[in-house]
């Protein structure tokens, strides 16, 4: 596999995250590798969640880094992050259902935009082309998430996973380096799961970005990562290839030993 160029490691280092006396993240740390596929694991309330509100400069981190590539996002805004190729599709569908698939596509290309309202609200030449430039990008996108053939419908129209897949098309449309899926297999039937879990590799394989994944389907992600890191209680407790953390101790007692069941932090 080819990684793409700017492609970045992402590195954090002993990040803490306390939300009035709680601590959801506690000294974590972990490394994305280039082009890699990295799962983040743990049972409900490990502080998955807020990880990755900290990296899409949601929540700050109360203490510890964030690094991609140069650049350290502890602290920076939201749209900053956006800027430096960081990308996220989210576990709750937000899709404009009213607009087509390709409106929702083209609000992935905002970022992206050079012309300026005025020269767009006009039609000048300049933003007439660019936006043309865009809407060609945003077709080539849907064609390779297997949407293509429902460009022009309303996204609300959608069966759920092919809502699902527009929430990742709008992500790639940011043209990302790292891409952040939020739980995209949830509530999806079987066949939706597989078909999702080809996208993502193919994504991977395809354009040669690294892609952070937040899910709970044990089947998906350790058929899918190169490496995964396990959270509990807001800390690491394991952190390797899918088969070393399979059979961490740590990993089953956190997953099969107390059976409790708290919100998600």
């Amino acid at each position: 596999m080819t990684v793409a160029p700017d492609v970045a490691a992402l590195v954090l280092t002993d990040v803490c995250v306390r939300f009035a006396g709680l601590k959801a993240l506690d000294n974590v740390s972990f490394t994305v590798e280039p082009g890699s596929l990295h799962a983040v694991i743990g049972p409900n309330g490990a502080g998955k969640s807020t990880a990755f509100n900290v990296l899409c400069g949601i929540y700050t981190a109360t203490s510890g880094s964030v690094r991609y590539g140069d650049h350290e996002l502890t602290a920076m805004r939201p749209h900053k992050i956006a800027r430096l190729g960081v990308a996220r599709a989210f576990q709750n569908i937000a899709l404009s259902k009213g607009q087509t698939v390709a409106e929702n596509l083209m609000l992935g290309r905002h970022a992206l935009t050079r012309a300026g309202f005025v020269s767009s609200g006009l039609r000048l030449r300049p933003a007439t082309r660019e936006g043309r430039r865009h809407g060609e990008r945003v077709r080539e996108i849907a064609a390779f998430v297997g949407l293509g053939d429902k460009f022009a419908q309303p996204a609300g129209l959608l069966s759920y996973g092919d809502q699902k897949r527009v929430e990742v098309a709008r992500a790639l449309a940011c043209e990302p380096r790292l891409l952040l899926l939020d739980e995209p297999v949830a509530g999806m039937n079987s066949d939706e799961k597989v078909r999702m879990a080809g996208l993502i590799t193919e994504v991977r394989r395809e354009l040669g970005i690294s892609i952070l994944l937040v899910e709970h389907d044990m089947g998906l992600v350790m058929g899918i990562s190169d490496r995964v890191t396990v959270l509990d209680f807001g800390k690491r407790i394991a952190d390797g290839t899918p088969s070393e953390v399979q059979n961490d101790p740590e990993v089953v007692k956190a997953y099969l030993g107390t059976g409790e069941d708290e919100a998600d932090a």
